[in-house]
C-alpha cells in the first residue's frame, strides 16, 4: 500500500465507526472506497474519512441518510473544481446553512435533555446520600 490509502480496519479505528457500518455507508451510496486492492480490499483515503466524520456527527442529531446524502452532494459540489454560476453555488450554499440551522437547533435540544438529565442524576444522588447518612431511628 502506498500510505495515501487505508484499508476499512483502519478507517473503522479512526472514525470509531463499525465494519458493518462504514459498508451499510457503502452499499446506500454515502461512502464509495476510492479504491480496491488487487486482493478486492476496500482502500480509503483521508477525503473518505473526512466524509465518514461528516456522516458520524450527523447521525446522533437525528439527521435521516437522504438528509446526509443531500449535504454531501451540496459539498461535493461546492468543493469540486466544476465552475458554478453564481446562483447554483448561492442554492448550494442556502442548503448548507439550513442543515448547520437544524444542527443548530438539535443541539440545543440535546443541551435542554443533559442539563434534565443532569439534574435528575443529582436529584438522585441528593436522595441517596440522604437516606445512607443519617441513621434512622
Amino acid at each position: 500500500m502506498d500510505g495515501k490509502h487505508m484499508q476499512i480496519g483502519e478507517v473503522a479505528a479512526r472514525t470509531e465507526l463499525s465494519l458493518r457500518t462504514i459498508r451499510h455507508y457503502e452499499e446506500t451510496g454515502l461512502v464509495i472506497p476510492s479504491a480496491r486492492s488487487q486482493g478486492g480490499f476496500r482502500l480509503y483515503t483521508e477525503t473518505d474519512v473526512a466524509r465518514l466524520m461528516v456522516i458520524r456527527r450527523m447521525k446522533p442529531l437525528g439527521f435521516t441518510l437522504e438528509q446526509m446524502r443531500d449535504l454531501l452532494d451540496a459539498t461535493d459540489r461546492l468543493d469540486s473544481d466544476d465552475a458554478l454560476d453564481v446562483d447554483e453555488r448561492q442554492a448550494l450554499l442556502q442548503r448548507v446553512r439550513m442543515y448547520q440551522q437544524a444542527a443548530a437547533e438539535q443541539v440545543e435540544k440535546l443541551r435542554v435533555q443533559l442539563a434534565r438529565a443532569e439534574d435528575f442524576a443529582a436529584t438522585l444522588g441528593a436522595r441517596l446520600d440522604q437516606n445512607t447518612s443519617a441513621p434512622r431511628i
